[in-house]
């Protein structure tokens, strides 16, 4: 196991207390600028465009994408997964930069896409060697047709496991109810930081 796929598992592992860094940063940091409306509505279209993201892939993933462990579901390659490797992580990197965007931090927000980017490359690493050793050639099939990171839009037919029937959208608002609890929380916190200053 290479140092990188070391560093995502460990990063996999952390990953529920990882972000509070990035959250001191943006309730603490004065906003730069004077106050500005669109700014905050931009930050808040990129927040639900992620957040939309996200909402779509667990619709397919279901919630074995909340596991803190090894475990892993089947290969999915429907819905985003049919188009780009990693719709979740995509979309956490939206809502982040969003999230900056209205905080008025715009000179934070390249340093979170980068900083989140690098430690997702990690996890990938990581989660793609669990997948290569336990999937094997389905995972290399679907590898081969889908990028890891910049959505391909013309979807290649591919011969993969039987796909199991997406989730209904209850039981994905029910597994994705932490993430938009946090965004709500998150809106509100730096509606108030703002609303202060």
């Amino acid at each position: 196991m290479t140092f990188v796929e070391r560093t995502g598992g460990w990063l996999f592992r952390q990953r529920s207390w990882l972000p509070l860094p990035l959250v001191a940063a943006l309730l603490g940091i004065p906003p730069a600028g004077p106050p500005d409306s669109a700014l905050w509505a931009l930050g808040l279209l990129i927040v639900g465009l992620g957040e939309a993201v996200r909402l779509w892939a667990v619709h397919h993933i279901g919630a074995i994408s909340r596991t803190r462990s090894d475990r892993l579901g089947p290969l999915i390659a429907t819905g985003p997964f049919a188009y780009v490797r990693n719709p979740l992580y995509l979309g956490n990197i939206l809502l982040w930069a969003g999230f900056s965007i209205s905080a008025r931090l715009l000179w934070l927000t390249p340093i979170i896409v980068i900083l989140l980017a690098l430690e997702y490359h990690a996890i990938v690493r990581w989660e793609e060697r669990l997948l290569t050793e336990r999937i094997g050639e389905p995972y290399a099939d679907y590898v081969a047709g889908v990028p890891r990171w910049v959505p391909r839009w013309s979807v290649r037919a591919r011969q993969l496991p039987e796909q199991p029937a997406v989730f209904s959208w209850k039981q994905t608002l029910f597994s994705e109810r932490g993430t938009l609890i946090a965004i709500g929380f998150g809106i509100a916190l730096l509606y108030l930081k703002l609303s202060f200053l």
